[in-house]
C-alpha cells in the first residue's frame, strides 16, 4: 500500500494550524485493464465517463485520476459527487498538474481532496499546497515530517493562491 500524506489546517479548511500527517489510504486505484474490487476506488477519466455512474450507484467513495494530457474540466458537472480527484505527475517537472489543482479550487471551488501521483517529491510541497493539493503520495520516501519541514520553508507569499495565504504587502500593512 503506497504512503499518503495528508495536508491538513488551514489549507484544507481545518481550524488548527497547517501540518502534515500519515494516513491510510482507504482508496485502490484500478487500471483500466483490471477488475473493479470492492470498496473505493480511484479509476481513469475514460472508465468514470464509462462506469461511473454505476459505481457511484453502489454507494461507493470514487475518486478520478486525471492524467496531464486530459482537462479537469471534464470533470466539472461531477465533481460534487467524487470523493477525490488524484493528478498525474508522470516528471517532477511536469506542471500541468499544478494548473489543474488551481483550476479545481478557484474555478469549480472543488472542497474535495485533491491528491498528487506520480513522480511527486517533497522538495514540490510548498508549491503544491499553494496550488490547492492537500494529498500526496511520495515517490521519494518522504515522512509527513520532511513535507511539513519544506511547506513551511518560505515564511512569506508575493500573491494569492489557493491556499489563502495573505500575501506580504498585506502583512505589511497590518
Amino acid at each position: 500500500m503506497p504512503k499518503l500524506i495528508r495536508w491538513l489546517g488551514a489549507a484544507s479548511g481545518g481550524a488548527n494550524a497547517p501540518h502534515a500527517e500519515d494516513h491510510d489510504d482507504p482508496f485502490t486505484s484500478v487500471a483500466d485493464d483490471e477488475p473493479v474490487p470492492r470498496g473505493d476506488v480511484i479509476i481513469s477519466l475514460s472508465r468514470f465517463q464509462a462506469e461511473g455512474e454505476t459505481l457511484l450507484a453502489e454507494g461507493r467513495s470514487v475518486g478520478v485520476r486525471i492524467e496531464p494530457a486530459e482537462a479537469v474540466e471534464a470533470l466539472a458537472y461531477d465533481l460534487p459527487r467524487l470523493a477525490l480527484v488524484a493528478l498525474a505527475i508522470p516528471k517532477y517537472r511536469d506542471g500541468r498538474a499544478y494548473s489543474g489543482a488551481r483550476l479545481l479550487r478557484e474555478r469549480f471551488g472543488y472542497g474535495g481532496e485533491i491528491r498528487a501521483v506520480g513522480e511527486v517529491l517533497r522538495e514540490q510541497a510548498h508549491f503544491m499546497i499553494r496550488c490547492g493539493f492537500d494529498a500526496f503520495v511520495p515517490a521519494d520516501g518522504s515522512t509527513a515530517a520532511d513535507w511539513a519541514h519544506v511547506a513551511a520553508r518560505f515564511r512569506h507569499v508575493y500573491q494569492r493562491a489557493a491556499d489563502n495565504r495573505a500575501p506580504a504587502f498585506e502583512e505589511r500593512q497590518a
